[in-house]
């Protein structure tokens, strides 16, 4: 069993990844800072196998003791999306890239390092063609261009893999609603209601728990997977806008949905993204949309605020 490193192991996706590779026997060892006072981990204290580490990634005393010892590092620690980006900019450099720079100073050459960044970065696809991995890869915003940026260090590095995630859906014990789907559920569950804006721009999906299966895959394959970035999506789920609230309101008819005749979305990515590579390792997607929508819907029975945003 492996010794891993996740910073930011308490955020979105890690609070989904730590529990199945504690689960899967490996020693998990989270670095996070708690900046949103989460408790997502509380039910993986009682493994043995489980480590914390509070602190900033940004910290090199922190970090160099954290990445000691460790077979796999996994950095999730971020400053996630548009939105934030651009509200603590400086944040987002420093934590986004320039952390991401230390860590790869610090690890030895044989840590084998598995980066999730995001596929941002391909901003606005100038061709019907899906995106590749091998793409010109033009972010449209500070958030893009860092992860970009980091990701290009990561590969330069050696021993590494690099995921390019699709838009991100689904329940984690660390929730977030600002990200798109979980966004218009949330909407199409409390509001009934939701404009749009650019509704014809197009985004990949992935449900979390196969973004999590992708990073459990690539520990399993690493040696045949390493040197690479691989897209990370749900091929069947390259929609505009207008088709996911199509396919929402297939599940809350009352739903409704209307374009805005004025206005703009400040995020302005638009493409579609093949994740062929990715699926000619032997991995598929597990979860459709569909599953993901009513996973939500039952979901927000539950939850009803606004502590689960990043914005």
């Amino acid at each position: 069993m492996a010794k891993v490193l996740i910073t930011g192991g308490a955020g979105y996706i890690g609070s989904v990844l730590t529990p199945m590779l504690l689960a899967a026997g490996h020693h998990v060892t989270v670095l996070d800072s708690f900046l949103f006072k989460q408790n997502s981990l509380l039910d993986c204290c009682a493994y043995p196998n489980f480590a914390v580490i509070r602190g900033d990634v940004r910290e090199a005393s922190t970090l160099h003791n954290a990445v000691k010892g460790k077979d796999y590092i996994i950095p999730l620690a971020a400053i996630v999306g548009f939105p934030l980006c651009e509200a603590d900019k400086t944040a987002a450099r420093t934590t986004n890239l320039d952390a991401i720079k230390l860590l790869l100073q610090m690890r030895g050459t044989e840590q084998r390092v598995i980066y999730p960044c995001t596929n941002s970065g391909y901003g606005i696809s100038e061709e019907d063609d899906p995106c590749t991995e091998d793409s010109p890869l033009m972010p449209v915003s500070l958030y893009g261009e860092t992860k970009v940026e980091a990701e290009k260090a990561v590969l330069d590095a050696d021993n590494s893999i690099t995921f390019r995630l699709a838009t991100v859906f689904g329940t984690s014990p660390r929730m977030r609603l600002d990200l798109l789907v979980n966004d218009f559920v949330y909407r199409a569950v409390y509001d009934r209601a939701v404009v749009v804006f650019e509704g014809n721009f197009s985004r990949n999906y992935v449900h979390i728990r196969d973004v999590v299966g992708a990073i459990i895959h690539s520990i399993e394959n690493f040696d045949i997977m390493k040197g690479r970035a691989f897209n990370c999506g749900l091929s069947s789920a390259n929609l505009t806008k207008l088709q996911l609230c199509e396919t929402i309101k297939r599940h809350i008819p009352g739903f409704v949905y209307i374009e805005a005749a004025v206005g703009e979305d400040p995020d302005k990515r638009d493409y579609i993204v093949s994740n062929a590579r990715l699926e000619a390792t032997g991995l598929n997607s597990r979860y459709s949309l569909d599953d993901g929508i009513k996973e939500l819907i039952k979901a927000y029975s539950i939850i009803k605020n606004d502590t689960y945003s990043n914005i």
